[in-house]
This record gives C-alpha cells, sequence and structure tokens, in this order.
C-alpha cells in the first residue's frame, strides 16, 4: 500500500456525501490526511492527482458490526486478515465484537485489540467491550476502565441481556462515558434451540424453529428500558417487520434508538433454506418474504439507520456439517455493498445517496466511529467505486480466511476500486499484489 500523499487532488468524480448533503460532478481534495475541500475545478497546487472520472467518490464505509475472531479464534479470522478484507469491501472503519476466547471485558483485552488493529493495513478498528464480564449477563464490566482503553460501545454480542434490571443499569451506566449500548434482542427463552425462522419452510423441514416475536420482545422491552433511562440504545440485526414498527413508533416517542440490519436479511427468505444450506443459517434467522419487504422500506425510510455487515466467518469445515449443527454466521465485508447495489440501487428500490448514507454516516453516528463525512477537516477516509463494474462472487478470492457467504457465485454490479483511510491508500483493486 502506498504512504500518505502530502496533498491529493481526486479529480472528476461523482462526489457525493450523504451527511452535507452533496451529490455533485467534483474534486476532492486531501492535505496531510484530512478533507481541505470539495467542490469542481479545484486547482493541483502541486498535489498528487488521481483521476476518478467515471467512479463514484464517497465517505468511506463504516461496519458497527463486525466479529474479527481474534483472540482465540484465529482460524477464522485475524484483526489483520479482517481489516484487510474491510478495506477491499470499502470500509474505512469497523466496530469489533468482543464474543472471542477470552471474552474482551477487561482494560488488557481491549488494548490487545486496539494495538492489533493499530498494526493492521486496512480499515480502523475500534473494539467493543462486553457488557456483562464474560458476556454471562451477571454483573456489568467495568465500562469506565474499558472506555479508556479504547471500547467505543459495549455489547454481549450475540447474546441478549436476559436480566431487564442489567440492561437498565448498563443503560444508564454508559451515559457517563458517552457510549452505546448494542442489543441482541431477543427473549432467549422463546428463541432457545431454533436454527431458522419458525414457520412453514422450518416445518417443512423438520428443524427447529426461532419465533420472530422472540426478537420483538426483546425489541419491546430494550426500547422501554432506552425511553425510560435517556441510555443511547443500538439494535442488532433487525430482522422483522413488527420489530421495525416498534423502532419507528419509539423514534417518533423520542426514544434515543439506532438500529441496523444486514444484507442478508434484506436480500433473503427463510424460502432459501429449502435444501438445508448451511450458508444460509444465520443468526438472527432469515424471515419472511413479508419481513424482507418491511425491513427494506425501513432502511428507505431510516427507521433503520445503519447497514451492518455481521461479519461472521466460519471454518470451512465447520459449515460442512448437518443444518442443525452448523454455527451460525456469514461473512460480508467484501460482499455487502455490491449485493446492496445490484439488488436494490440498480433496480431502483434504493437510491445510490442513501445506501452510502446507510453504511458510512449512519453508522459513524450511532457509533461515534470516525469518518462518514467529507465535510473539510475530516480524516480522509473515502472510497472508490466503480458503480458499472461487473464481477463474480468468489469465495476462494476473498482476502478473509472466511469463505461461508450466502452470495457465492452471484453476478453483482458496482465494485469498490480503492479505499483510502487518513489520505493513505489501504486497498487499490488495481494493484492487489500490494495489499
Amino acid at each position: 500500500m502506498g504512504a500518505v500523499v502530502a496533498r491529493l487532488l481526486i479529480r472528476g468524480g461523482r462526489v457525493i456525501d450523504p451527511g452535507e448533503g452533496v451529490d455533485v460532478q467534483g474534486d476532492v481534495l486531501v492535505d496531510e490526511g484530512r478533507i481541505v475541500a470539495v467542490a469542481a475545478g479545484l486547482a493541483p497546487e502541486s498535489a498528487e492527482v488521481l483521476d476518478a472520472r467515471g467512479l463514484v467518490v464517497c465517505p468511506g464505509f463504516v461496519d458497527p458490526h463486525a466479529h474479527l475472531c481474534e483472540p482465540g479464534g484465529e482460524h477464522r479470522e485475524t484483526i489483520a486478515t479482517g481489516a484487510l478484507a474491510a478495506a477491499a469491501g470499502g470500509y474505512t472503519a469497523v466496530c469489533a465484537m468482543p464474543d472471542t476466547d477470552p471474552v474482551v471485558d477487561d482494560p488488557a483485552s481491549v488494548g490487545f485489540v486496539v494495538a492489533a488493529g493499530r498494526r493492521a493495513v486496512g480499515a480502523r478498528v475500534s473494539p467493543a467491550a462486553a457488557v456483562s464480564v464474560g458476556r454471562r449477563g451477571e454483573h456489568l464490566t467495568e465500562f469506565g476502565e474499558v472506555v479508556d482503553a479504547g471500547a467505543v460501545a459495549v455489547t454481549d454480542a450475540g447474546r441478549p441481556v436476559r436480566s431487564s434490571k442489567l440492561m437498565r443499569l448498563a443503560l444508564e451506566y454508559a451515559q457517563s462515558f458517552g457510549i452505546p449500548v448494542l442489543a441482541h434482542p431477543e427473549d432467549a427463552g422463546l428463541a432457545n434451540g431454533g436454527v431458522m425462522h419458525e414457520g412453514v419452510v422450518s416445518t417443512r423441514l423438520g428443524l427447529r424453529g426461532k419465533p420472530g416475536v422472540a426478537e420483538e420482545i426483546g425489541v419491546a422491552r430494550d426500547l422501554a428500558l432506552a425511553g425510560m433511562t435517556g441510555g443511547r440504545l443500538h439494535l442488532q440485526r433487525v430482522s422483522t417487520a413488527a420489530a421495525a414498527t416498534l423502532i419507528r413508533r419509539a423514534r417518533r416517542k423520542g426514544v434515543g434508538v439506532t438500529a441496523e440490519a444486514t444484507a442478508h436479511h434484506l436480500l433473503l427468505s427463510h424460502e432459501v433454506v429449502a435444501h438445508y444450506g448451511t450458508e444460509y443459517k444465520v443468526d438472527p434467522p432469515l424471515r419472511t418474504p413479508a419481513d424482507v419487504e418491511a425491513l427494506r422500506a425501513a432502511v428507505a425510510d431510516g427507521t433503520i439507520d445503519c447497514i451492518a455487515t455481521d461479519h461472521t466467518p466460519c471454518h470451512y469445515d465447520e459449515k460442512e456439517q448437518a443444518f442443525d449443527d452448523a454455527p451460525f454466521g456469514a461473512v460480508g465485508l467484501e460482499t455487502t455493498f455490491a449485493v446492496l447495489h445490484t439488488r436494490l440501487v440498480t433496480t431502483g428500490v434504493l437510491e445510490l445517496a442513501t445506501l452510502i448514507e446507510r453504511m458510512s454516516t449512519g453508522p459513524a453516528r450511532a457509533l461515534g466511529l470516525p469518518g462518514g463525512s467529507l465535510k473539510p477537516g475530516e480524516p480522509a477516509d473515502l472510497v472508490l467505486i466503480d458503480p458499472e463494474a461487473r464481477w463474480t462472487i468468489d469465495p476462494a478470492a476473498f482476502l478473509s480466511r472466511g469463505r461461508n457467504t450466502p452470495f457465492a457465485g452471484e453476478e453483482a454490479t458496482g465494485r469498490v476500486v480503492r479505499t483510502l483511510v487518513g489520505g493513505e491508500t489501504v486497498w487499490d483493486a488495481h494493484n492487489v499484489k500490494g495489499a
């Protein structure tokens, strides 16, 4: 990868910055790793010139939810491989989940992730710490200590905080440190043992179902607690129409909530599980076509203001088991923009600027992560996209160690060609060897 260029002029692209309401044909001037100006006809002034004609230039994507597996799961992913895979997908910042071995729940483990992220080439990596010690749901972690060490949020990552009292305390305590509580909203008793959505497909396949109402009960509880405490709540991996409705109503009442959905929940329904393909085993499970349509509408109107990857690498052998026994999860860092652009933007379901906003500005705002803006003075974290590029999603070519994607073999339109973090090129599709 190249070094930071003191002065760089990205010329002639379609510049989209949703946070600033910018969508123009123009130039972006970068100096010493920060945005200087966005306008048409900027003078080079001794800057290196990067030709962006035919490309979209926008804030780098920000992923509020990725499982980078290190420490303890390096056979699935490392912080280094995850950061580079993220850059290849257009991400300039990633929030790493704490469900590692050991769990990221103290200053030392948070510091480990921070240090590994600084060494990695690619997206910035910021850790979330666990809400509860060991993710056991019994005692809160020391929020002040983990925030001082570099944690940007707290979450029990894939586990609901079963105790309403503990969740209330978390929302109250987190306010003192200016961080959000990221929640996996679910009634664990109802969801227990389910491997796919409970419905006609699970009945036909003879698989134990996880009902949508389990999520809706979790969402309702967490929204009520957020309204009571005034805490910052971020709902992870929303997957049902009813959950989206609850969030929309809570927003109208002034509850401080942000929410995310994933590409697989926006594009796939439980019907694709018909042949027991474990690449479709995700948590929460793929829901009904009606849920998919409702989630798309919620993304379009801003009820769901973030798109997350929920990047969850699995070893090949793990997914080569029976559906009941295979782990949940799919990778998404290298495919999320492409599949959503292909299926939602080119078909007119979403505007390109809306997709960019939900993948950059929205998540940056929700978690307080760097990026999401091309405003002068902001870090030059940006991505160049060829919206017309056509390519085939090939897991064998992934930079992630995970190959478990439900989109293998799909023809995609739209591809990231360059990613810059702090003015430095960390991914260049035309110079893959240098990655």
